[in-house]
């Protein structure tokens, strides 16, 4: 095997420690924070975080400007691709319910940094849709008191135009999110109840919506003089779905909640499911009976379910709408600033960022430091920052969490399971404990050998060898026993889990390059004809072939918590839509994307990498391991010591016995 030179052995270590996975306790349910959610609680979060203000004004926009009545298939479309991320998160949140969502999912599974970046932008994520939310609430309270609250502001306090900023400053969007940080920092309980108050009065509203919708229904509103169901063709409504997709960025939050969750195994998973399949019944229905009730050439982009009602001369009907958006908005404020301090509390909690925000009250369970000062910063962006400048933004961080979770996903489950380095047996205080038994491995190589002996004919030896090679059961990260005559060769000699890890990083290259080539192939890059499809040929195998490597490898079976059904292909269809959708983002964003991604590796080489407990660990003792000793006299010693390998414990138990039979000689002495 080759060695590596001293010149790169601080490259090494340095990669060592970038890549170091986070340690799980063995009681995952032990926690400072109060697990008090139920399953009703976590769905409801789902809910609110979802159904919010794109119910009441993306399905106006993408209706009018991109996909006609079809904005119904688009809501199909991105709820099917939601749901693949919505998988991938469900098995972490049941398995490791810890809070830190996509955060703490990457830093079980690929790496430290990589957690790190991941929850930096998750961090700036949350920020920004807190803060747009709050924009968007401001404005639609104020076009109901026909922009009274704006034009005030702008004659007796102040305006400025200054770009990427707004014409003046939104107090009442700052004012609302102190607020709703303030009544978060008494306790989970109360947000939960604040949640479920505000749930319910927007589900209302939707039923009302629904029903009086339908009554007022003209079907000739989907006819062909109105330009027909589908005005813009299947590339309309692509374009919707990409759009629509952002629509269902919340489900994330029951991750989040995970740690506070009474039974998380059983609670995160149908929370999950639940919630997406209301909010994606939510999104359809609403679809349909908006652009039923006007023609969608003459939608309101603004607020186009109550100005529908308006204009059909419902105008009462028009005012709950109107209420029932401003519920809806205050749900989606909870649910942002419910999970943005649990994963910053989550990064502190694992000294990647600063100890000041893994404090926890001890009266509210709840970490109030990370809970008022990220939403007085959030309150701050509100303020000062134009709702367009920061939608932009919005997504990028959201997309590339998804990606990586789907990935950990794949990882973990083709990863064989560390054993821990504390044998049951050399840890029993109990000075009965029986001997350890022959290994079952030794014990069958008995059996086997005495069989075989009955066994004369070299026929009946092959006939047994072979039946006991489809009896094995193969570990996991192995190649299965189908393939290993034709795979083995090629595969054989690789440790368990290293080519499907291999496989995931071909799968997220292939899924780039496939995406890159698609989207910027012809019109950007104007590559030839023949070009242009050999690319796509080439990239998509590379993805197929990806992904039948990681098939032919023995996963986990686990039928304690939720599993994602159909790994690989789940997740890996879920990491090519990310990064389709991702790069179909504006350059601008990429940009800004950039640039937060070089403040956050100044904070994680100035301050994570060093006080990271993962480091702290690693430099402490380890592989110790207490000892029972039982003298003749009937009393105990304990010794601790190192744990040796297989080949030296003779020798050490030699040692022990010695020491044992010399300790009981001085004392009869």
């Amino acid at each position: 095997m080759a060695t590596c030179p001293r010149d790169c052995a601080p490259a090494v270590r340095l990669c060592q420690r970038l890549n170091r996975l986070k340690t799980l306790d063995e009681d995952m349910m032990a926690t400072s924070l109060k697990r008090c959610l139920s399953t009703l609680d976590l769905t409801l979060l789902g809910v609110g975080g979802m159904v919010g203000s794109g119910l009441y004004v993306l399905t106006g926009t993408v209706a009018k400007d991109t996909a006609g009545p079809a904005v119904i298939i688009s809501f199909i479309f991105a709820g099917f691709a939601s749901l693949l991320a919505a998988f991938c998160y469900a098995e972490f949140g049941a398995r490791i319910p810890k809070t830190g969502s996509a955060y703490m999912f990457t830093y079980v599974s690929v790496g430290e940094i990589w957690a790190f970046l991941i929850g930096w932008n998750v961090i700036l994520e949350n920020m920004i849709g807190g803060a747009a939310v709050a924009r968007a609430w401001s404005g639609y309270l104020d076009s109901i008191f026909n922009h009274a609250i704006q034009n005030f502001t702008e004659t007796h306090i102040m305006q400025w135009n200054v770009p990427f900023l707004a014409h003046y400053p939104d107090l009442l969007a700052a004012g609302i999110l102190v607020l709703a940080s303030f009544f978060i920092s008494f306790g989970v309980q109360v947000s939960s109840y604040l949640n479920h108050i505000f749930s319910t009065v927007s589900m209302g509203v939707i039923i009302f919506i629904l029903v009086f919708g339908f009554i007022l229904a003209e079907p000739a509103n989907w006819s062909q003089e109105q330009g027909g169901f589908a005005p813009y063709g299947m590339s309309g409504i692509l374009a919707g779905s990409a759009t629509c997709f952002y629509a269902f960025v919340g489900f994330d939050v029951i991750a989040s909640s995970s740690e506070e969750a009474k039974n998380p195994q059983k609670a995160v998973p149908l929370a999950t499911a639940i919630s997406l399949g209301l909010a994606t019944t939510a999104y359809i229905l609403v679809s349909t009976v908006l652009t039923l009730i006007v023609p969608w050439r003459t939608l309101d982009p603004n607020s186009a379910l109550a100005d529908a009602f308006f204009r059909r001369g419902y105008s009462w009907a028009g005012i709950i709408v109107a209420i029932g958006s401003i519920c809806a908005m205050n749900t989606v404020l909870l649910a942002n600033l419910f999970s943005l301090p649990r994963i910053v509390y989550a990064m502190a909690e694992d000294g990647l960022f600063f100890s000041f925000f893994s404090r926890v009250n001890p009266i509210t369970k709840v970490p109030v430091n990370a809970i008022l000062v990220f939403g007085i910063l959030m309150a701050t962006m509100a303020l000062i920052f134009d709702l367009e400048a920061l939608v932009q933004f919005l997504s990028i961080g959201t997309l590339l969490a998804y990606t990586f979770v789907a990935a950990s996903v794949i990882v973990l489950r083709f990863q064989p399971e560390k054993s821990s380095s504390k044998g049951t047996a050399s840890t029993s205080p109990n000075p009965n404990a029986e001997p350890s038994p022959i290994p079952s491995e030794s014990r069958t190589i008995n059996e086997d050998n005495e069989e075989m002996k009955q066994y004369e004919s070299f026929s009946d030896k092959l006939q047994l060898v072979e039946r006991q090679k489809q009896n094995e059961r193969r570990g996991v990260g192995q190649l299965k026993a189908f393939w290993e005559p034709y795979l083995d060769r090629l595969l054989g000699d690789c440790e368990p889990g290293e080519v499907v890890a291999f496989s995931v990083m071909t799968l997220i290259v292939s899924s780039v390059s496939l995406c890159a080539v698609l989207e910027f192939g012809i019109k950007q890059l104007q590559l030839p004809l023949w070009s242009f499809t050999m690319l796509i040929v080439i990239f998509s195998l590379a993805y197929v072939i990806g992904m039948i490597l990681i098939w032919v490898h023995e996963p986990q079976r686990n039928n304690k918590t939720f599993q994602v059904p159909l790994v690989p292909l789940t997740p890996g269809l879920s990491i090519l839509i990310n990064v389709f959708l991702m790069l179909k983002l504006s350059y601008l964003t990429w940009i800004r994307f950039t640039v937060w991604i070089a403040i956050g590796l100044i904070v994680y080489f100035g301050y994570g990498i060093w006080h990271s407990k993962e480091g702290i660990r690693e430099l402490q003792p380890k592989d110790m391991a207490a000892r029972y000793v039982v003298l003749p006299s009937g009393s105990l010693v304990e010794t601790v010591q190192p744990v040796q390998p297989d080949g030296q414990v003779d020798a050490s138990a030699q040692h022990i016995n010695a020491s044992s039979a010399a300790e009981e000689s001085a004392g009869k002495r």
